[in-house]
């Protein structure tokens, strides 16, 4: 299955290395870039015909990173990984290459394989399409005219799997629409064929055709743009500008990429795949640095869709693995897309050519008001005597374009010693075309004339390397329940008994365990090891997550087996180097059998993951009904989740915060608790100039 071939030294020309960035996690830069593409080219000489599919930072492993940074030990050597594709050739090679000896250290060959499908990949798909004979015939079939053929347009997804082919060639299948005019949104118009794709060799190799023809429609075009809003009903006029200032400037630290705020330290990189990396995140306790999180990703996510009927079983994109977050990511932009004082982090990667290319402000660095953060007032002088502290939230955010989706990614860093994971769906729904008078139900909803948004989920992986208080960890499910005994007990005599339950995960199978709202059920990465000295309970960073639903596509259905992981909204394994992808390295048209990804690192799910070193994958996401308020524009719909400190600390750990405003007892009874005025605040005023005001000086709770 793969061939694997050992290179002892094979330097290149006498080039010098590229300067090493300061921090090892980092992302490649252009110029080692450059020099790993030059590295591959030079082993492959100018004959070969090859193409670059990735070119990223291979992370050093997790034992000599620590061994740098917390005891003074040498860099880790820096390496690249590399996919490439060579014509001829099945699957794909895998390249590693050491950047500062500029040599190929492993070269592997794998079969039965397809990678990633890259933004370049994809651009080309629909000039494939609209120059194909039989296209055009399914185009004129479906009422537009052959010479219309511009106006045809597509969204190319990779094909899932399908048996018919399997992994044998690179395949795409595209998406039809049709817009009458450019500036037309096509998803109210689409098309009921699908045409496969070859990406390498740019030909249409067959064309799915359903039993039940569905023509376009000729209803006028769902749009959104201004021109379009305008003249369907005009823009609200009430809305007043909402100006984020910060006159003394940003409350963060950044030297390079390694960031400091509010106690937080950790490393942001950026990679292809997985977008947005925190790593080597610690809390400075007082003096006391801990460490919490060695890693944290979204690893994964599906979109199954539950549609049945026709090719639709083969909607179902693991956009992670598929396209790349990364690869995929959007250009931001000032007072758009963030708001505020930004500082933003360009992405490099590599096209095909292996020319370095650049996405600009693909990271997105700002803080946020984050409401009150704790507050408490006295009623025994008419609530004078007070403490009330807002919140500041510090937020690194990407957005990338799956298509017709887009997904806005926030973390939260919180000041209580909190990480808060915000994602928000927004963009487009996929569609289909329906009848006049058809019924779509019940795999989805009308949502304009003759337009079928199918059901959905979207489930995502969070992959946790946790380093709660130091190494060896262990996880368990945290639940709430009844008292076990009975009314007029001893132990119950008032029936009134609750207690929390935590249950430790002692080997994988353990682990494998679904969400329980009935419990309100949690989980807890803990460290066995420390113990808080009040409530004697293990440190611990608790997962709050209440939108995780379960994978409704049957088990052993091909998005099932191809997304393993989703079966439950927890797994746990334990840690080995480059356990990364729960769904594997190579998605794109993977059949789903086989040891691959977290079904491997599961086995017979025997390993021992408690009081060691584990890798957490927890599940979480919606699944969503379309509405015809979802259509031509989807509100941005949101998804979150929360990883807290319990019995991590002694006490509030954001005591240490400056308070938006305070008054003691004894201050209240000196000023005879009638007045209280902002000490912090001097931007804030009333709305209307004749509304009384019981405070002066402006609002009380509002932070400079």
């Amino acid at each position: 299955m793969e061939r694997l071939q050992q290179i002892a030294s094979q330097t290149t020309a006498s080039a010098a290395p590229p300067p090493a960035p300061a921090h090892p996690l980092d992302p490649l830069s252009i110029a080692e870039i450059k020099a790993v593409v030059s590295v591959v080219k030079a082993k492959y000489g100018s004959g070969a015909e090859i193409s670059f599919n990735t070119v990223t930072l291979k992370e050093p492993s997790k034992k000599s990173f620590l061994e740098w940074k917390d005891k003074n030990g040498p860099a880790p050597p820096r390496f690249a990984f590399v996919v490439l594709l060579e014509a001829g050739k099945p699957g794909v090679q895998e390249i590693v290459v050491d950047i500062t000896n500029l040599y190929v250290t492993n070269l592997k060959h794998v079969h039965g394989v397809q990678p990633i499908l890259t933004v370049e990949d994809l651009q080309s798909t629909e000039d494939v399409i609209r120059k194909d004979a039989g296209v055009i015939e399914q185009c004129v079939l479906s009422g537009i005219p052959a010479t219309d053929m511009h106006k045809v347009y597509c969204d190319p997804w990779t094909i899932g799997y399908d048996e018919r082919w399997g992994n044998s060639r690179r395949l795409q299948q595209a998406m039809m629409y049709y817009r009458s005019d450019e500036d037309d949104s096509q998803y109210s118009h689409p098309l009921d064929f699908v045409p496969i794709v070859d990406t390498e060799t740019k030909e249409v190799i067959y064309i799915d055709i359903p039993n039940v023809r569905r023509p376009v429609s000729k209803h006028p075009h769902s749009n959104f743009y201004p021109s379009d809003a305008v003249k369907e009903h005009g823009y609200r006029t009430e809305q007043k500008p909402i100006n984020v200032t910060q006159p003394e400037g940003v409350s963060f630290k950044m030297d390079g990429h390694v960031m400091e705020w509010s106690n937080f330290k950790f490393h942001i990189g950026f990679n292809y795949r997985e977008g947005i990396v925190l790593s080597d995140i610690n809390y400075n306790d007082h003096g006391n640095v801990r460490p919490i999180f060695h890693r944290m990703s979204l690893a994964e996510m599906i979109v199954p869709y539950g549609s049945p009927d026709f090719r639709h079983f083969r909607k179902h994109a693991l956009d992670i693995g598929e396209y790349g977050a990364g690869y995929m990511t959007n250009p931001l932009a000032l007072g758009c897309d963030c708001k505020g004082v930004i500082h933003y982090l360009d992405a490099h990667f590599a096209d095909r050519a292996g020319d370095p290319i650049t996405i600009k402000n693909a990271v997105c660095i700002h803080e946020e008001d984050d409401g009150i953060l704790y507050k408490h007032s006295d009623f025994r002088d008419d609530f004078a005597t007070t403490i009330v502290t807002r919140a500041t939230r510090l937020v690194i955010s990407q957005i990338f374009t799956a298509a017709n989706y887009e997904y806005c990614i926030y973390w939260n860093f919180l000041q209580d010693g909190s990480i808060r994971l915000d994602v928000k769906l927004t963009g487009i729904l996929n569609t289909y075309v329906a009848n006049e008078g058809e019924k779509v139900g019940p795999w989805g909803t009308q949502v304009y004339p003759q337009v079928n948004a199918h059901n959905h989920q979207h489930m995502f992986s969070l992959r946790i390397d946790p380093r709660i208080d130091g190494d060896n960890n262990s996880v368990g499910s945290s639940d709430v329940m009844s008292s076990p005994h009975e009314l007029g007990s001893l132990e119950n005599p008032y029936g009134n008994g609750w207690l929390g339950k935590r249950t430790v995960y002692k080997t994988v199978s353990d682990s494998l365990t679904h969400a329980n709202a009935e419990t309100s059920r949690s989980w807890d990465i803990f460290n066995p090891n420390v113990l808080n000295k009040y409530s004697g309970l293990p440190v611990s960073y608790k997962i709050v997550s209440n939108q995780t639903p379960r994978l409704l596509a049957k088990e052993n259905s091909i998005p099932s087996k191809r997304a393993p992981w989703a079966r439950h909204a927890m797994n746990v394994v334990k840690y080995e180097e480059d356990r990364l992808y729960p769904s594997g390295v190579h998605v794109p048209q993977w059949s789903g059998d086989g040891p691959v990804g977290i079904r491997g690192w599961i086995g017979d799910g025997s390993d021992n993951i408690e009081n060691t070193d584990v890798i957490v994958f927890h599940t979480f996401g919606i699944s969503h009904v379309p509405a015809p308020e979802d259509f031509p524009l989807m509100p941005a719909e949101p998804i979150t989740l929360l990883m807290r400190p319990r019995n991590f600390f002694t006490a509030n750990p954001a005591l240490d915060l400056i308070p938006s405003y305070a008054k003691t007892t004894s201050e209240a009874r000196k000023s005879g608790g009638t007045e209280v005025k902002s000490q912090l605040d001097t931007a804030s005023r009333l709305a209307f100039s004749n509304t009384s005001a019981s405070f002066e000086g402006g609002s009380c709770c509002s932070k400079k």
